[in-house]
């Protein structure tokens, strides 16, 4: 055989082969190819937007634990201003009520003051009484000693 006739059917083989591996072969490796180049660079895309998503749920996270910390201390802050005003107001309550019960003390005492001082002269006419009839031995009347007693007091 001749060496340019082996050449030529070999050739006309490769190209067949070529021919046969562009045809059939080739465009499902690089349908394949293509398709695990666009997985790749989606699954890189998600990455990316979760990775951002991730910042960005910090970032919300930070700034909702900042507001609740805000409003607790707010909350804090108000109960502790409640918590004033209400003992404020129990030891107004309780100066107000130990006025109460002072002033009630001093009219107590004033009424029994005006009662022992009404007793105590109506105690010592009587002995003013016993006395004069004891000195005079005659008995004096009771109405017009309490006119006379009287009429003394108010001159003093």
């Amino acid at each position: 055989m001749n060496i340019n006739l082996t050449l030529i059917g070999q050739s006309i083989a490769f190209a067949i082969f070529v021919w046969f591996c562009v045809k059939y072969v080739w465009p499902p490796i690089t349908a394949a190819m293509e398709a695990r180049q666009k997985k790749i660079a989606d699954g890189l895309s998600a990455a990316d937007r979760a990775s951002l998503d991730l910042e960005l749920a910090q970032e919300k996270a930070t700034k909702e634990l900042q507001k609740a910390k805000e409003e607790a201390a707010a909350l804090i802050d108000q109960a502790n201003k409640r918590a004033a005003q209400i003992v404020e107001a129990s030891k107004e309550d309780a100066r107000t009520e130990g006025e109460k019960l002072i002033e009630q003390a001093r009219a107590e005492i004033q009424q029994e003051r005006v009662q022992a001082r009404d007793a105590l002269r109506a105690e010592v006419a009587t002995l003013a009484v016993a006395g004069a009839e004891k000195i005079l031995e005659t008995s004096v009347d009771a109405k017009a000693h309490s006119e006379m007693l009287d009429k003394l007091a108010a001159e003093l």
